[in-house]
């Protein structure tokens, strides 16, 4: 699963956690639907602001916007509503393209395992074949996918031709105007002509932060392999970089404060309060919100539990804690191997709040509910007159 929007589900309401897993849900059964089971691994958390965009502008309720899907091994073998419809189809057409592409650059690159002939090879005919899949699922919904086609292909020639000094915005120019094409046809599919101009913005600027972002979380992979990265192939400062992407936050906040939304509680979240999180996360600095001084990735105490060396109840520095050592073994390797394996494949690993892992019975969390360092953060947004459901 790739993309820079990731909530954290303790950041969202239960109704936008619940709309939130219908879109994400929605999309890898669209996936489904249009290329057959494979196709499901091109779900990506990106790809699922489509079906948000395009669901925000429909009047409620929306006709046929919803359906009950059947036990899955990702819910716990669970039932689910599920997001479907023109929204869930373009978002899965983007997936499949945009996906395709990604498989081709690791082929050019050489990436791992693609450095071996066969496997570049199978790689690229499943690529041919999502981006033909990609064009009909595009074609059913009256956008033509050949726009991103067009921006991979624009994108490899204006990276050979990048050079000391370049503009780095010169190299995020055709992510901008794909992911502007693709946001402004949510509001020509629901109807909403007015809102194309302010999407074609947000979406040209979401996908300049995308790629931006990419490529600061790539740079130290990139630079320790030796591959090509724009931020040093153009040399541009790591502050120019943050303050091209906080401008683009901001861009993408006042081109969705022009657009007319019946519900855009959600979009607003993910678009907003998330992106700002994605850039605070891709730079490992401090929580942009009040309140919430911690440093991204930190184990660090939150402002009423004091750690080792943090003041304590009556001023001066509490000690450590003292090691427990670790929990003695409750099972071997062999016995403990299987028990996780029953664990991974009815995916209590993912989806149960808490489990414990089966060497030394330690409690964990469960991966859908992890929220990282988020607790600490301010929970509320700091907009005039909040819509975006999260408990201002």
């Amino acid at each position: 699963m790739f993309g820079i929007i990731r909530p954290c589900q303790h950041r969202l309401s239960r109704g936008l956690r619940e709309e939130w897993t219908a879109h994400l849900c929605g999309l890898c059964l669209a996936l489904r639907g249009t290329h057959g089971q494979a196709a499901r691994v091109a779900t990506n958390y990106d790809g699922l602001l489509v079906s948000v965009l395009h669901d925000a502008q429909l009047p409620a309720p929306r006709p046929g916007g919803r359906r009950t899907a059947g036990p899955c091994p990702l819910r716990g073998m669970r039932t689910a509503t599920v997001a479907e419809g023109a929204g869930a189809q373009l978002a899965a057409a983007v997936s499949l393209v945009l996906a395709s592409a990604k498989i081709r650059d690791h082929v050019a690159d050489g990436d791992g395992a693609f450095r071996r002939r066969p496997l570049a090879a199978a790689a690229t005919r499943v690529a041919g074949s999502w981006d033909a899949a990609g064009a009909r699922g595009g074609a059913g919904v009256g956008f033509d996918t050949g726009v991103l086609v067009e921006a991979v292909r624009r994108q490899q020639a204006i990276e050979e031709r990048t050079a000391l000094g370049s503009p780095l915005l010169a190299v995020t120019e055709p992510t901008e105007t794909a992911t502007s094409a693709v946001f402004a046809h949510t509001a020509r599919l629901a109807g909403r002509p007015e809102n194309a101009a302010p999407l074609a913005e947000a979406g040209r600027l979401f996908g300049r932060l995308a790629h931006l972002l990419d490529a600061v979380e790539d740079l130290a992979a990139d630079r320790a392999a030796g591959l090509w990265n724009p931020i040093d192939v153009t040399a541009t400062p790591a502050a120019e970089v943050r303050r091209l992407c906080d401008d683009a936050v901001r861009g993408v906040r006042l081109a969705l404060d022009d657009c007319e939304f019946d519900d855009g509680r959600l979009a607003h979240a993910l678009l907003v309060h998330e992106l700002e999180r994605a850039v605070d996360r891709g730079f490992g600095t401090t929580c942009s919100h009040p309140g919430g001084p911690r440093p991204q990735g930190s184990h660090a105490p939150g402002p009423h539990a004091p750690g080792p060396g943090a003041p304590g109840p009556g001023g001066g520095f509490g000690p450590p804690p003292p090691p427990t050592g670790k929990p003695p073994l409750i099972r071997g390797r062999l016995a403990g191997c299987a028990v996780w394996t029953g664990l991974f494949c009815t995916c209590q690993v993912c989806c149960r709040s808490e489990y414990r892992e089966p060497w030394r019975g330690r409690r964990r969390e469960g991966w859908c509910h992890k929220c990282g360092d988020c607790c600490d953060c301010c929970r509320c947004c700091d907009c005039d007159g909040c819509c975006c459901d999260c408990n201002c």
